[in-house]
């Protein structure tokens, strides 16, 4: 049967066992806060706060550091190709101390990296600005208040060292994502000096020079949250002009934007003018909602324009959503597939015939072809991958799941 759809796929000019390879090679950054509801281990934590919030109670959640572990082994199981794992600060090994944000440093994180390492797979960072008493006023990196702006300062700055240190360990540089929730519920006043005083506090984050090899800085921008409803002092428009100024990486969140506006479509523009790309593959729904992502029509269009924009060597994908609703197991696994699979789908596309009939003006024939495309049995590529990588395939995939809740999750108090 697959030796049957390549020969399909052939005859449109598209290499199969090409596409396979570039999707194993693919790594997709697992957002370790799924399997707690974005908790963290700090002891003492306080409430989550920055304008995110997580909805229902389904059992299983992850309750230590262990079992959080256990859990990422479990995933990774589920999910063919080899990944990375997406961690916030309060992650922390803290080990029952209380550390504050802006002590951290990278003993606090180093078993995190063993782990990693036992896995073969690398690590992404991000200092947490967020669920705090020094974020209580809403403005961490833009506060009017000087010592505020100074602790997290100080918090970025080892953010940054500690992610330094995990990339120069595990052989692959971890990019270290800046994302403050600082904003505004009413109209503001002075826009401009919120404004300031970020870009300022971010050149003095930024301002110590790491190499490349082992730190890639990003910066996320937001439209808007709960709490910051009128301004997000870390606009697109503003974090779009830092990066490009500064030559960070750009992060897009696929929920920061108006519910009408697609990332998909910012990729080759950003591209231009900024040297890395970071995305936040999520879903929201009628704002940023986080909800899981699904094979949709959006995240067929991001993996469309990474591919037709050969972006993948200049872009690192995780994923961002956390649902309390259902199993985080299948969370996870249905939503990591989900971006693969519309990967998979924008690498069996077939480029050279779309680029000439476009070039040609022949827009009839991009059409057909882009329908005839669609109509291809490109699920069994997937099967084959599955396969492949030892891993299960669709029909498999909930009854891996549902025993791993039998086993372990429904033993979770």
């Amino acid at each position: 049967m697959f030796s049957q759809v390549k020969n399909q796929y052939a005859d449109l000019g598209i290499d199969v066992e090409q596409a396979l390879t570039t999707l194993a090679n693919t790594p997709i950054s697992l957002h370790c806060w799924q399997g707690d509801d974005v908790g963290g281990f700090e002891t003492g934590a306080g409430e989550l706060s920055g304008g995110l919030a997580v909805t229902g109670n389904h059992p299983g959640k992850a309750r230590s550091l262990s079992e959080l572990r256990q859990d990422l082994d479990q995933v990774l199981d589920l999910l063919p190709g080899t990944h990375r794992l997406n961690l916030h600060a309060i992650y922390g090994d803290f080990q029952g101390e209380k550390v504050d944000r802006d002590a951290i440093t990278i003993d606090h994180f180093q078993s995190w990296i063993d782990w990693a390492k036992s896995h073969g797979i690398g690590m992404d960072f991000n200092p947490s600005c967020f669920s705090h008493d020094k974020a209580g006023s809403g403005f961490t990196l833009s506060s009017p208040d000087a010592g505020i702006r100074d602790f997290w300062i100080e918090h970025c700055q080892r953010a940054r060292s500690i992610a330094a240190d995990m990339g120069k360990q595990l052989g692959s540089p971890a990019v270290t994502n800046v994302w403050v929730p600082d904003g505004m519920k009413d109209n503001p006043a002075d826009r401009q000096g919120y404004r300031q005083r970020l870009s300022d506090s971010l050149d003095t984050v930024f301002s110590e020079k790491l190499d490349l090899a082992h730190n890639i800085d990003a910066v996320e921008c937001k439209l808007f949250g709960i709490g910051s409803e009128s301004m997000v002092v870390g606009s697109h428009e503003f974090y779009m002009g830092y990066s490009m100024k500064n030559q960070t990486a750009l992060c897009l969140d696929a929920g920061h934007f108006h519910p009408t506006e697609s990332i998909a479509d910012k990729i080759s523009s950003v591209l231009m003018y900024v040297p890395h790309l970071l995305l936040h593959v999520s879903r929201g729904v009628r704002w940023d909602s986080d909800h899981v992502v699904l094979l949709d029509d959006p995240t067929q269009a991001i993996m469309q324009e990474l591919v037709r924009c050969d972006a993948l060597p200049r872009t690192s994908i995780g994923l961002d959503f956390f649902d309390a609703s259902i199993n985080r197991i299948a969370a996870w696994a249905i939503g990591t597939r989900a971006a693969q699979k519309a990967l998979l789908l924008a690498l069996l596309e077939p480029q050279d015939k779309l680029r000439a009939a476009e070039l040609e003006g022949d827009y009839t024939t991009r059409l057909a072809l882009l329908e005839q495309n669609k109509a291809l049995p490109w699920s069994i590529v997937w099967e084959e991958f599955c396969q492949r990588q030892d891993t299960p395939g669709e029909s498999q995939l909930l009854a891996e799941i549902k025993s791993y809740e039998a086993s372990t999750l429904s033993q979770r108090s």
